[in-house]
């Protein structure tokens, strides 16, 4: 039987986690319908502009993301030390920016008295803002909420518009979490839609080229999780690799992906992939069927063996799989 939400994330396994959602039946999130010839494009911008907007709102930050015509990718990474730094007036002010949150919370904001009972009941809640802060499916909820919302009302239809729950898979281990990276980033070029890192729309890469790219007076807004700053020297408040490694990973990588390069690994394969022994042959096919052949828990062997234990998982998943692509 599936595993229920709580028992597939757990934050003393990962903060990582790559999340999925695609839309119901023959919907377009993005793109056009062949045949109406109606273009939904500008949906893109709904989906970036929003999860922006929530990594500046949750204790989430955003790894990598990519928005394809019917479905999204994402690579969170729950910021527990964030959520717990929040004050109670922080975690009451944040969460208004979410929801309307309760009568009490509003009075309280307002400068009222409290009685001793509504002062209780309002740090039992606040407690468990402070948790859902740091929740990818509350994360994941609000999300998918506003743009279906958005385009039910654009469609003058009601009804689903995401296929079910959205998909998670945790990323157990640095090779697990590049790999995925790289995956989503690289989804754009696999699906045609783009020739070149910088030129992938509504992807976290091109963003980071972007980024790099501006003057050094310009500092960046909190949107995406930063890269290490120094080579080898790992960081819980950072990804734990330097950005023009994984720039150059990725661009190497799509660069193999071409059809008339397919199969073959340039003799340039960047010097990461030793590091994390991750087989370079390995390496090109989960770039290119990360999801497909992947579920659920994602790292070494010894790390899902780990991680099952402490979940209380009576079988482990995914171990054949993991066993034969990550050592």
């Amino acid at each position: 039987m599936p595993k229920p939400r709580y028992a597939q994330v757990s934050l003393d396994a990962t903060p990582y986690y790559h999340c999925v959602s695609r839309c119901v039946r023959r919907a377009l999130l993005c793109g056009t319908d062949i045949s109406t010839g109606e273009s939904y494009e500008h949906r893109r911008q709904w989906v970036e502009d929003k999860l922006y907007e929530l990594a500046n709102i949750f204790a989430i930050d955003i790894c990598a993301y990519a928005i394809m015509s019917n479905h999204y990718h994402l690579v969170l990474h729950i910021n527990r030390k964030q959520a717990l730094s929040l004050s109670f007036d922080e975690v009451i002010s944040t969460w208004h920016r979410l929801f309307t949150g309760n009568l009490i919370s509003q009075k309280y904001c307002k400068g009222h008295a409290l009685l001793k009972s509504e002062m209780v009941y309002l740090k039992e809640k606040v407690d468990c803002w402070r948790t859902q802060l740091m929740d990818i499916s509350w994360f994941m909820r609000v999300l998918n909420e506003s743009i279906a919302r958005q385009a039910n009302a654009e469609d003058h239809c009601t009804g689903r518009f995401w296929e079910g729950r959205f998909k998670s898979q945790a990323l157990l281990d640095e090779a697990a979490l590049l790999t995925c990276m790289a995956y989503v980033d690289l989804n754009p070029i696999r699906a045609a839609i783009a020739d070149t890192p910088e030129t992938s729309d509504y992807t976290s890469i091109k963003q980071r080229i972007q980024q790099a790219l501006k003057p050094k007076s310009i500092k960046p807004n909190k949107q995406l999780f930063g890269f290490s700053n120094l080579a080898n020297q790992n960081s819980l408040e950072d990804l734990p690799f330097n950005f023009t490694d994984y720039l150059n990973l990725v661009e190497e990588t799509g660069r193999i992906l071409r059809d008339d390069k397919r199969g073959y690994i340039h003799q340039s394969t960047p010097a990461i992939l030793q590091r994390l022994n991750i087989n370079s042959q390995h390496w090109l096919y989960l770039t290119q069927n990360f999801e497909s052949q992947l579920k659920g828990l994602v790292g070494s062997v010894h790390k899902i063996r780990q991680v099952c234990e402490k979940l209380g998982y009576k079988r482990i998943p995914n171990l054949r799989s993991c066993a034969s692509f990550f050592t």
